[in-house]
């Protein structure tokens, strides 16, 4: 497999569909920050001790392949869309369960109260970017409405993950630092 083609030296670059475009089109920045995000969720995996976040952002992962994808096959010719509405209440469902658990936010939250937190939080502000970056490109060009959906909730997610593990942190450094009786 060739890494390199030399295709891309002259600022431009091929969609799934053969278009070429600058590397600078919003459909490139959407898709490359669609592709940022995955790489900064396998960062945060990596400090996650609960197996089961660490499994949703692996399942997250996985999708963003899809999202990405999507954004880089404007015609649709290559690459149909994998994602539905099914996506976004399996997020919304995940997000009701951890919200259940959470204490209130009663103020804003510092985020990084430890890695993992902190690299989550990093997470959901790629997250944010990639979806103002594919609102600017659905104003441009056709994007199937369900990526924004996807994305939107995505973040909601990952907030939620990341305030998830912030408390577990506090909880296990209090019973740490408890004396014993």
């Amino acid at each position: 497999m060739m890494i390199y083609t030399r295709g891309g030296d002259q600022g431009q670059t091929s969609l799934l569909d053969g278009t070429r475009v600058p590397k600078h089109s919003a459909r490139v920045d959407s898709y490359g920050t669609i592709d940022e995000l995955n790489s900064t969720l396998g960062f945060a995996k990596n400090f996650v001790e609960d197996a089961q976040i660490r499994e949703q952002l692996h399942i997250i992962q996985r999708e963003l392949f899809a999202v990405a994808a999507e954004l880089a096959d404007p015609s649709g010719r290559e690459f149909s869309s994998k994602l539905t509405g099914e996506h976004i209440t399996r997020f919304e469902s995940w997000i009701d369960v951890y919200v259940a658990r959470l204490n209130p936010a009663a103020k804003f939250i510092v985020p990084g109260s430890s890695k993992a937190s902190g690299a989550l939080h990093m997470a959901r502000t790629v997250c944010r970017r990639a979806e103002r970056l594919i609102i600017a490109l659905a104003e441009q060009e056709p994007v199937n409405p369900l990526l924004l959906k996807y994305v939107n909730r995505l973040s909601d997610v990952l907030y939620t993950l990341a305030r998830t593990v912030e408390e577990e942190q506090e909880l296990m450094t209090e019973y740490s630092t408890k004396p014993l009786q």
